[in-house]
């Protein structure tokens, strides 16, 4: 049977440590008895293992000591909303930039808080590129970003900086997060699920500078309400703890291999070999712009007509799953998030290769 490689946009894929680790923890966690599942979250063992993610959260991104990380639930889609149900008041204007689908469901959420302004958009060119034009408020409270965009495969690499010298950034980082360094000192607000690059679904990385809370007018819930999550250390309710110990495990197998900068060299070496292969190879054609192609989702599509299902067929008796390209757009996506390994793209580009010769 040929090796597996799962090319999922999310959830994705983990590294074989994580998951052996994991199964362990749900019969025996750490020698005490009983599955992790069914340890109480107040427990020593539990809340040391908290403790020891949010560390490593901190020492992989070097998070300032100025922010807090929680881990809350719900995924960047509650996000959307809790975001500026807390830092946008009715009467206050926040920059959003409209680069895909996950960015224009932050904006229809925000608009139900206060105004906002629009302050670029790639919709009409079917979100092929990063805008290069943003146009911001005067008086943001914030801009928000997304800094890649899993559907259409583009990535900011750099960020705009807000010109309201009281404003800030706050990025959803879902699928690129620990995937190369960044400077969370840039950020008032990063949040993340987890299902791409940190573990499975179910938990919710949230890092978030002291200072910019407490400045809405409004009765926010108290599960919602990110002063509650930071008083009680993500603990105000029963969290998803396996979820949060398969984060902890990707997370330690991060930081052995080096961390984020050793990692951002890996997909940085991923991407350009399968960008290499879809230029090289007369089927495929990408429909990215060449300056804003993500390095974590690789859209592709047939230069001229083709049988989609035939190359997906192809390519699934090869080992290879889930390339199928998002509903919205077709064609082909390969996500080659950080658990990706080099060989896997490597089958991936001589099954294109293969199929060319067919």
């Amino acid at each position: 049977m040929s090796k597996i490689y799962n090319f999922s946009a999310g959830p994705a894929v983990l590294d074989s440590t994580v998951l052996e680790a994991t199964s362990k923890a749900a019969i025996d966690y750490q020698g005490h008895g009983i599955s992790l599942m069914e340890m109480s979250h107040r427990s020593k063992p539990v809340m040391d293992m908290v403790a020891e993610t949010e560390n490593l959260v901190r020492v992989l991104l070097q998070v300032p000591d100025q922010y807090y990380v929680l881990f809350l639930q719900g995924g960047a889609s509650l996000q959307f909303a809790m975001i500026p149900m807390n830092l946008l008041g009715e009467n206050q204007t926040a920059d959003y930039t409209d680069t895909g689908a996950w960015s224009a469901k932050a904006i229809k959420e925000a608009q139900l808080y206060g105004n906002v302004n629009v302050a670029c958009s790639s919709k009409e060119s079917v979100h092929n590129h990063i805008p290069k034009e943003v146009n911001q408020s005067e008086d943001a409270v914030y801009l928000h970003v997304t800094s890649n965009n899993t559907i259409y495969g583009t990535q900011w690499y750099s960020y705009p900086k807000p010109i309201n010298a009281d404003g800030y950034l706050v990025a959803d980082m879902s699928s690129d997060i620990f995937s190369r360094p960044i400077d969370v000192s840039q950020f008032g607000l990063i949040y993340a699920g987890a299902q791409k690059n940190m573990g499975p679904a179910g938990v919710t990385l949230v890092i978030i500078r002291d200072d910019i809370l407490g400045k809405v007018d409004r009765a926010i819930p108290t599960m919602m309400n990110y002063q509650t999550q930071m008083d009680k250390s993500s603990m105000f309710n029963t969290p998803p703890v396996m979820s949060i110990y398969a984060v902890n495990r990707t997370l330690s197998w991060l930081k052995e291999n080096g961390g984020v900068e050793a990692m951002a060299e890996k997909n940085e070496q991923k991407a350009k070999k399968l960008y290499d292969e879809i230029e090289r190879n007369p089927l495929f054609i990408s429909p990215v712009a060449l300056e804003d192609r993500s390095l974590m989702n690789v859209p592709f599509v047939f230069a001229d007509e083709g049988d989609e299902a035939d190359f997906l067929s192809f390519c699934d008796h090869r080992g290879l799953k889930s390339l199928k390209g998002h509903r919205s757009v077709g064609g082909f996506r390969a996500s080659i998030y950080n658990a990706m390994p080099e060989a896997g793209v490597d089958a991936l580009i001589q099954a294109m290769q293969e199929y060319q010769t067919n």
